[in-house]
């Protein structure tokens, strides 16, 4: 096993949803920097793997990282583990990988489970376009602000949220975006796997009937269509500067491609600029 930090994904849920790559891994270096190690102990107790842990968190990264660093430096063998999944996503991986790729450090990935994709697999929603948006604020303006930003993205749009916060974000993401078809998967790949499908009104609805469900939810929207919710504000702009040394026609292809709107309603905004 070479030198290097070795960004690794771990079950979701399941305990088998692990690679042999990552348990080769596991077994072969010399520490494992883990987002809680009282969760990755159980994983490793799993497989029969006895191997140092360290602490790498929100809480203390900024300490433990340089302390990493030097390790890596030195020709360490680290392997990097969250919770659950793919490190990087939704915790603070990525500035030591960053870091150690800005020093020319070597940096290995073992691919694996990942509950983006795995909730995207299940939504039923088009998969060829998506963007993660990771967690929504849990400051009701904040919420419906980032939700108003995300509203003309032509992607299936997937985000992380909690059981106690998922009803009032339903409810936002219901009159903020509209109706779009929408899906909650929870516990995925365990015992109690469940997906609810639906449009964003009805699943708003049922919940906020419901108790909180427990644990961490992977909340999935349908993308704008073509053509609707355009942000007219910005197509101006674009309009006042692509205007200023190219003829309407291609300034309007130009600019329907970046915001996702049709180009006839571009040019045509174009042509109402003009008259005015």
């Amino acid at each position: 096993m070479a030198p290097g930090l070795y960004v690794t994904a771990t079950p979701i849920g399941n305990a088998r949803d692990i690679t042999l790559r990552a348990l080769d891994a596991l077994k072969k270096c010399d520490l494992i920097a883990a987002e809680d190690t009282r969760v990755t102990a159980k994983l490793l107790a799993i497989h029969g793997i006895t191997k140092p842990l360290a602490a790498y968190n929100d809480h203390n990264a900024e300490r433990e990282r340089p302390r990493l660093l030097e390790r890596l430096r030195l020709e360490s063998r680290i392997v990097l583990v969250s919770d659950a999944g793919t490190p990087l996503v939704s915790d603070p991986g990525f500035k030591l990988a960053r870091a150690a790729i800005e020093e020319g450090l070597p940096v290995h990935v073992l691919p694996g489970a990942s509950a983006v994709l795995a909730g995207l697999t299940l939504s039923g929603l088009p998969s060829d376009r998506f963007l993660f948006a990771g967690f929504l604020s849990s400051k009701a303006g904040e919420r419906r602000a980032g939700l108003t930003e995300l509203k003309s993205v032509r992607a299936t749009l997937i985000f992380f949220e909690s059981g106690g916060r998922l009803a009032p974000c339903l409810k936002d993401m219901a009159e903020i975006l509209g109706k779009r078809h929408a899906a909650v998967a929870r516990e995925i790949t365990k015992l109690h796997e469940e997906v609810r499908r639906g449009d964003l009104a009805e699943l708003s609805e049922a919940y906020a009937r419901e108790d909180a469900p427990k644990g961490e939810m992977t909340l999935l929207v349908s993308g704008a269509e073509r053509g609707t919710d355009i942000d007219f504000a910005a197509v101006d702009e674009a309009l006042a500067k692509a205007l200023a040394f190219m003829p309407l026609k291609p300034a309007s292809e130009i600019i329907a491609g970046l915001l996702g709107v049709s180009r006839h309603a571009v040019y045509s905004r174009g042509l109402e600029k003009k008259n005015d």
